[in-house]
């Protein structure tokens, strides 16, 4: 018997020091590839071949849903939005921030029609000339989605632009109680788009969804575990080789460390944002016949509220090298203006191109195909929510 269990431990062993080994690799080339392509100083030399004339269309009377629109990205989005015309529905977790916001901008831009009509739950629903909406409960979002439709105002573009990254492993009070990231970053984003869909097609063929991933996503392959669910996190590891004078031999052994309480919150960040990118592929797909667009993007490395609170190590390393909050929301605002017929639906781009969605030898290109009809499966019933098209018939 003692062959057999030394085989097992072996096999174990080569392919959890593959995994290792991978993941170095996958975060070392993005490390590279973002240093190189995703700093102010690598947007200012791809903004030398950018078009002018691109930016300088006017969207009057077309109305924008942005969400996470307080600040950051989002705020930069909304306001260039503005600034051309659109008028322009702010999502925002914050009454007060959102109601800044929403003063700063008109008054940048000169465009009264920038909105903050959302839903909040109290004890009993009230409702506000401008209110709140939490994006990672599936019923606030159902509740904001349900108003805002019964006043039959089509959506020419809808930003997903609210994002979340929290280091600890938080769940939400709701139904099956979700983890927070996921709740916020794939289960709300879902929910928000999947219902905004018929006033998305009032709107079409001119109507697009835009929602802003990340370069993280690079670092990790598509899986169907979307909440962390018995993952294992390869957190540290050590080699033995093992010699025996007797016999000519060798023994690899990785040792693991299991914990499913040793919870990456940037990790989970960059799965949900790689989910992202699939389910713009899995739109664009499904609803091709619907004559709605739809793109993921990278901003690059920018300094937001967000980044900072969320990563300040990496923040304060690169201090002076991030891009501006309005260098970020470029590209969506770009792909917002842009003429659908010179946009692929369903590809991913990055500064005002269409950007690989995958690295060399990462190894993450098969894993949307290998995943995804899970996911789609796993988010319908987590939301309650069936294919619009299925609605259709």
């Amino acid at each position: 018997m003692q062959p057999s269990t030394v085989d097992i431990q072996i096999n174990i062993s080569i392919r959890g020091l593959r995994m290792i080994l991978l993941k170095t690799w996958r975060s070392a080339a993005f490390g590279v590839y973002g240093y190189l392509n995703f700093t102010k100083a690598a947007y200012l030399e791809h903004s030398k071949r950018y078009n002018p004339e691109d930016m300088q269309t006017k969207i009057e009377g077309k109305n924008c849903v942005v969400t996470g629109a307080n600040s950051g990205i989002g705020y930069a989005t909304a306001e260039g939005l503005a600034s051309r015309g659109a008028n322009v529905y702010m999502v925002c977790r914050s009454k007060e921030r959102g109601e800044a916001a929403r003063s700063k901008i008109q008054s940048m831009t000169g465009n009264e029609n920038v909105y903050l009509e959302l839903v909040i739950f109290l004890k009993r629903l009230i409702k506000f000339s401008s209110q709140v909406c939490d994006l990672s409960s599936v019923n606030e979002i159902k509740s904001f989605t349900s108003r805002f439709t019964s006043k039959d105002v089509p959506i020419h573009v809808l930003v997903n632009n609210a994002g979340l990254l929290e280091h600890n492993r938080i769940t939400t009070s709701e139904g099956t109680r979700h983890e927070l990231n996921f709740a916020v970053n794939v289960l709300g984003t879902y929910t928000m788009t999947e219902l905004m869909l018929p006033l998305l097609e009032k709107a079409a063929p001119d109507s697009r969804v835009i929602t802003v991933s990340s370069g993280g996503m690079y670092t990790t392959p598509l899986t169907e575990d979307l909440q962390v669910h018995g993952l294992v996190y390869f957190s540290s590891a050590a080699c033995l080789l093992q010699f025996s004078s007797t016999l000519w031999n060798f023994s690899l052994f990785v040792l693991l460390q299991f914990s499913h309480g040793n919870f990456d919150g940037v990790e989970q960040y960059a799965r949900n944002k790689r989910i992202q990118i699939a389910l713009t592929e899995k739109w664009a797909e499904t609803y091709k016949d619907k004559g709605i667009g739809f793109y993921s993007m990278h901003p690059g490395w920018a300094e937001t509220p967000g980044v900072a609170n969320s990563l300040p190590g990496f923040s304060k390393s690169l201090s002076g090298k991030l891009r501006t909050s309005e260098q970020g929301a470029d590209t969506v605002i770009w792909l917002a203006l842009m003429r659908k017929e010179k946009l692929l639906s369903g590809a991913f781009y990055f500064d005002r191109v269409e950007a690989p969605k995958h690295l060399k030898f990462a190894a993450t290109g098969g894993s949307h195909a290998a995943a995804m009809d899970s996911i789609i499966n796993n988010l319908r019933s987590l939301s309650s929510l069936s294919s619009y098209n299925e609605t259709q018939q």
